[in-house]
C-alpha cells in the first residue's frame, strides 16, 4: 500500500476557505441581526421600504411587547397627568396609555418550565435506557433501537389528531406536564441513540474495577460512568432543549391558555393599529436568549461530543 503524505494547505486554499467560513456566517446571521435591530425600531420603521438599515434606536417595541395598551380620545389623552416612568412616556408618544401588563411573561415562563423540565426528563430516561442497551444484554435489542428511532420518523402533523384526542380524554389538554410529557417522548429516542454512542466509548474496564472495589452496578454508573459520560450528556441536552423550546405544532394545538409557551404567542402579537411587528421582534430577540446562553454555557462540551470518538487509535 503507497503511504499519502499530509501536506499543508497553500495559502490560497486558506484564503478560499476562510473568504467561504466568512461568507456562510454573514448569510447565517443576517437574518438574526435583522429580527435584533427590528425590535429598537418604530412602528413606521420597521415597515418602510426601502427598508432601514439606519435609524434611531428605542425601546417601544419591548414596552409594547410587556403592556397592553389602549387608543383613548384625545380630550381623555390630554386630561391625563403627566406620565410616570419611561414605559407610559413612550406608550404616550404613540398616543395611548398602558391599561396592564401583557401575557408575554406567563408564556415565556411556560417555555422555561415544560423546555428545560422535559429536557431533563429526557436526559435521565435517555441516559438509563441507554445505559442499559450498552452494557446489558437486552432481547431483540437492535429491533428495540430501531422501534425507539422510527418514533422520529413520523411527521408531528400525522399523530396530531389521536395525541389530541387522548389528551382530552385524559385531561392532560393545556397543562405543563402534558406537554412535558409530550416533548419528552418524541426527544427520548433522540437521547437514547446519542447516549447509547457516548457511553460505548466508556471503556468496560472501568465499571469492573469499580465492582471489584466494591462498588455496586448503581454506583459504578453514577461514579464512573456518568463522569465519563457528561460530554455526551451535555450535547445531548443542548439538541433536546432547542426541539423543545421552538415547537410550535403540538403548542398551538393542545395548548391555548395555562401550559402555551412562547412560539405559539408571538405571532399573535397585535398592536393598536394591527400587527406590531417591533414587538414580535422583540419578543423573538427575548425568546433566543436562554437557549443562546445555555449554548454558550455548555459550547466545549458541545464540541467535544460532536468530535467525541472520531479518532481511535
Amino acid at each position: 500500500m503507497s503511504a499519502h503524505a499530509i501536506t499543508e494547505p497553500s495559502k490560497a486554499s486558506k484564503w478560499a476557505a476562510g473568504l467561504l467560513v466568512t461568507l456562510y456566517t454573514i448569510i447565517t446571521l443576517l437574518p438574526l441581526v435583522w429580527i435584533i435591530s427590528t425590535s429598537f425600531k418604530t412602528g413606521p420603521d420597521s415597515i418602510s421600504y426601502p427598508p432601514k438599515v439606519f435609524f434611531e434606536p428605542t425601546v417601544e417595541g419591548y414596552v409594547n411587547l410587556f403592556t397592553t395598551r389602549t387608543r383613548p380620545a384625545v380630550s381623555e389623552l390630554e386630561s391625563l397627568p403627566p406620565p410616570q416612568g419611561l414605559m407610559e412616556e413612550i406608550a404616550r408618544r404613540q398616543g395611548t396609555i398602558i391599561t396592564g401588563p401583557s401575557r408575554f411573561g406567563e408564556r415565556f415562563l411556560n417555555s422555561v418550565i415544560i423546555g428545560f423540565g422535559s429536557t431533563a426528563l429526557s436526559i435521565i430516561l435517555g441516559t438509563l435506557a441507554a445505559y442499559a442497551f450498552s452494557r446489558f444484554k437486552v432481547p431483540l435489542k437492535d429491533d428495540l433501537l430501531f422501534f425507539i428511532l422510527s418514533t422520529r420518523m413520523m411527521p408531528p402533523i400525522a399523530v396530531a389528531i389521536p395525541i389530541y384526542l387522548m389528551y382530552r380524554q385524559l385531561g392532560l389538554s393545556d397543562t405543563h406536564l402534558g406537554m412535558i410529557l409530550l416533548y419528552t417522548a418524541v426527544n427520548i429516542s433522540l437521547a437514547v441513540w446519542l447516549l447509547k454512542g457516548f457511553i460505548d466509548e466508556i471503556p468496560r474496564e472501568y465499571e469492573e474495577a469499580a465492582l471489584i472495589d466494591g462498588y455496586t452496578r448503581f454506583q459504578a454508573f453514577r461514579k464512573v460512568v456518568l463522569p465519563q459520560a457528561a460530554t455526551g450528556i451535555a450535547s445531548t441536552a443542548i439538541f433536546c432543549l432547542i426541539f423543545a423550546w421552538n415547537e410550535y405544532a403540538f403548542a398551538v394545538l393542545l395548548t391555548s391558555g395555562n401550559a402555551q409557551t412562547a412560539p405559539p404567542f408571538i405571532p399573535t402579537i397585535i398592536g393598536v393599529g394591527g400587527q406590531d411587528w417591533p414587538a414580535v421582534a422583540a419578543g423573538a430577540t427575548l425568546f433566543l436568549l436562554p437557549v443562546m446562553i445555555f449554548t454558550i454555557l455548555l459550547r466545549k462540551h458541545l464540541l467535544r461530543g460532536i468530535t467525541f470518538g472520531a479518532v481511535r487509535k
